[in-house]
């Protein structure tokens, strides 16, 4: 068989699966905790071991992704806030990041400070559609030429003055990539260029930078930041399927969602996005978690009013006792119960909030209501038994008070293999491979 490895170094779980390339199919998988404290290739090289015991494996090229050490931290510095800095803020979040800051109009004293504070491994700097504002695009490229910033930055704003603020950051040893201005002109977001820059970037500076790892074997190995690699995986199935598709994605500390939907009509009339319309597009909610954002779930599910009477302060314990330990297991039958209605919750905000398009900042909100396949994902409803899986969607699917118009015909199906970072991880060398193993496991 023609093997290869495919890895996600997670921030407490490291998961490795072996794919036949040839056939599309999965052949091996394991899991093995992160060893963040060590080296991070200790619980690497332990689960790909494992995934790979009994194979006749030999050397197989390596696909690995990683959000380990907090994953891709990124800042966005725009013209205005609702236009391009909302664009970049959309942009970055595609691009498997960590929106930790965004900021908007010309720097002041105060805004690099803020800037430093919020401690981003990249600065997306944008502004101005091409031929229109470049002062302000200028002034900040300036500025940070003069602070001696020396966080990686990724310009592209109005290609006008691109070539010469990006010769004046480099002069200044500021680390600059140039890429396509993610708003060429009003209305259109172009995010793949700023995209694929990002990732270089993330790659070539990021990785290395976190001292996850002795020596340069990690950073060799990590093609992607693990939402990155998950969009992309998203992306092809969605091509695959022909249609529009959902991930909701919950996790220990953050619930992620993503959506790709088929541009139409949509993107045209009085209605339409002056920031743009980004089809394919990745949401974070930083306070909607299993474990460390357990609270949070609590907290957002009650302004929601989607507690039930009497519920409130059993559940608030039982998210303390998460948070306190992220490592939690649960012992029992009401431990059990405690984590899918936590699940529940956090998935059925984080739609709702996607969906609205307060997560995304579009206006009108997200229309899911063609969606095929709603993908469940998360280590929380991999390890469910199918029946309590299935229930949590199901809470997703049914949420009619939400305030969005809900999928008319999806389909429900959770990613229990783990298969949408290896197929993202797949898709540039292995284009039909990924495709094949993305429809075998969650096309049905």
């Amino acid at each position: 068989m023609n093997l290869a490895v495919c890895a996600d170094v997670g921030s407490t779980y490291t998961k490795a699966a072996v794919v036949d390339l040839d056939g599309g199919r999965l052949v091996g998988a394991a899991a093995a905790p992160t060893t963040v404290g060590t080296d991070v290739l200790h619980g690497l090289d332990a689960a790909v071991g494992a995934a790979t015991a009994g194979l006749a494996a030999g050397d197989l090229p390596w696909y690995v992704c990683s959000s380990a050490g907090g994953g891709l931290r990124l800042a966005v510095i725009g013209y205005e806030p609702l236009v391009t800095a909302q664009a970049g803020r959309r942009v970055g979040l595609s691009a498997g990041a960590n929106v930790v800051h965004v900021a908007a109009g010309r720097l002041g004293q105060a805004d690099l400070t803020a800037l430093r504070a919020a401690r981003p491994d990249v600065v997306l700097l944008v502004g101005g559609t091409d031929g229109g504002d470049a002062d302000t695009l200028t002034h900040n490229a300036t500025r940070l030429a003069r602070a001696r910033w020396r966080v990686p930055v990724v310009l592209a704003g109005n290609a006008d003055v691109r070539d010469d603020l990006h010769a004046l950051l480099a002069a200044a040893k500021v680390p600059v990539t140039a890429a396509d201005n993610v708003l060429p002109r009003i209305g259109v977001l172009t995010p793949a260029p700023a995209r694929a820059a990002i990732r270089e970037v993330f790659l070539r500076h990021v990785i290395g930078g976190k001292k996850l790892s002795r020596g340069g074997r990690f950073a060799r190995l990590v093609r992607a930041a693990t939402p990155d690699a998950v969009l992309t995986g998203v992306e092809v199935l969605a091509d695959a399927l022909g249609g529009d598709l959902a991930v909701v994605d919950v996790g220990g500390a953050t619930t992620d969602v993503y959506s790709v939907l088929t541009p139409d009509e949509r993107d045209s009339g009085p209605s339409q996005e002056v920031a743009g319309t980004l089809w394919r597009a990745r949401t974070v909610e930083g306070d909607l978690g299993m474990r460390w954002s357990a609270p949070g779930v609590v907290r957002a599910a009650a302004e929601e009013r989607l507690l039930a009477a009497g519920e409130a302060d059993d559940l608030a314990a039982a998210a303390a006792v998460r948070a306190a330990d992220p490592g939690f297991l649960p012992a029992g039958d009401a431990d059990r119960a405690a984590d899918r209605r936590i699940a529940a919750l956090a998935a059925t905000v984080a739609l709702r909030r996607h969906a609205r398009g307060a997560a995304t900042g579009e206006r009108a909100g997200r229309d899911l209501r063609d969606i095929k396949v709603m993908v469940g994902s998360g280590g929380v409803l991999r390890h469910a038994a199918p029946g309590d899986a299935a229930a949590v969607l199901a809470a997703v699917l049914g949420d009619h008070a939400g305030g969005w118009p809900l999928p008319r015909a999806a389909r429900a199906v959770v990613d229990v293999d783990y298969v949408l970072a290896a197929g993202g991880l797949l898709a540039a060398d292995h284009p039909d491979a990924a495709a094949t193993l993305l429809r075998r496991h969650l096309a049905g």
